[in-house]
């Protein structure tokens, strides 16, 4: 590789939704002897996923193979009602570590499906967060991710509300919403997009950058919605050489010139460190960013219980006073650095 210069994109990576369910899981990790399950992947990032494995999480797909009276995680991508019912039946100990962007548009799918709205879902078939959604009102809700599918749309004559999948690009989304409004005009929209912030200016900082690169490089894995749109808007933006990558040993040999890196909402820190130390551009790097990021959801409310009897415990075992004894500060807390406690753990 010959790289003269890296355009680092920011914001990237880690997402508030993202931090919050990962420092949740590792919680309970701590918490808990192993095993602990999480319904579907915590986040959809190999390496997140890995880290978490290497602590004995036990990923699953159904809630049925998770063992009677096991503490059980519900991924960031939300689950459907029918899942989280089971899970609390099940589990000893239950955390829905939904992003609350998604848990908005779940809110907005209850209310609207029991006014009698014919609900259009704009979303990817078969990800776990469209499946989730859908699940919420299932005979109330058709979901498309094209033109010609809102064309195959019986005709409704009542009301009909228009939501989406919080991961989708921009370029996923207007088209296909544009369409819907033209066979229904009348069409209901949420006063606030469903769109998630993180995806939109993550997607943002790539454009700022994508005409100045000669390529770009996507970090991230390949079953994550916001990572692959990233991959697709760079295409789409005039880049003729974009390479997604899971890690720096990803990288391609024919990277010349000016490259732009980003990663998408549930990508490490640490991955993209990696990647610049791989690319080791002669002139450096250059931020280009398009905004300051510092939104932050605190953990579910059974985590910060957890947390609040762990800390008030271990007090009293030091000969402390629990009125007087500090606090933790999850805010300033990264996700980035409670997975690399993980990996030191295992080491």
């Amino acid at each position: 590789m010959a790289i003269d210069r890296v355009l680092l994109a920011e914001p990237r990576g880690f997402c508030a939704g993202v931090e919050m369910a990962i420092k949740a899981l590792a919680w309970m990790v701590r918490a808990f002897d192993p095993p602990v399950y999480c319904y579907h992947e915590i986040v959809h990032n190999q390496i997140v996923v890995d880290a978490f494995r290497s602590q004995g999480v036990h990923f699953v797909d159904d809630i049925d193979q998770v063992p009677a009276g096991r503490p059980i995680m519900l991924s960031a991508h939300g689950s459907a009602p029918e899942v989280v019912a089971s899970a609390r039946q099940r589990g000893s100990f239950v955390v829905d570590s939904v992003c609350p962007l998604v848990t908005k548009v779940h809110h907005e799918v209850k209310v609207r499906a029991a006014k009698g709205y014919r609900i259009i879902y704009v979303g990817h078939e078969g990800h776990e967060e469209a499946v989730g959604t859908m699940a919420v009102a299932p005979d109330a809700i058709d979901r498309v991710e094209s033109v010609d599918e809102v064309d195959a749309l019986p005709q409704h004559d009542g009301a009909v509300a228009l939501l989406a999948q919080t991961t989708l690009s921009h370029r996923d989304w207007e088209g296909v919403a544009v369409r819907v409004k033209e066979r229904f005009p009348d069409v209901w929209t949420p006063g606030r997009s469903d769109l998630c912030f993180a995806t939109t200016n993550r997607q943002s900082s790539l454009l700022a950058m994508a005409e100045r690169c000669d390529a770009i490089v996507v970090i991230g894995s390949a079953n994550s919605s916001n990572t692959t749109a990233l991959a697709r808007l760079a295409t789409d933006a005039g880049c003729q050489h974009v390479v997604r990558v899971n890690t720096a040993d990803e990288l391609t040999d024919d990277l010349r010139g000016v490259v732009g890196v980003t990663a998408g909402a549930s990508a490490p820190e640490q991955l993209v460190r990696e990647v610049l130390e791989r690319l080791a551009p002669t002139s450096g790097i250059e931020l280009v960013r398009v905004t300051e990021e510092d939104e932050y959801f605190p953990p579910p409310r059974n985590i910060r219980e957890l947390q609040t009897a762990i800390e008030s415990a271990s007090t009293v075992l030091l000969g402390g006073g629990v009125l007087s004894s500090p606090k933790m500060d999850d805010r300033s807390l990264s996700a980035s650095a409670v997975l690399a406690s993980l990996d030191e753990a295992t080491q």
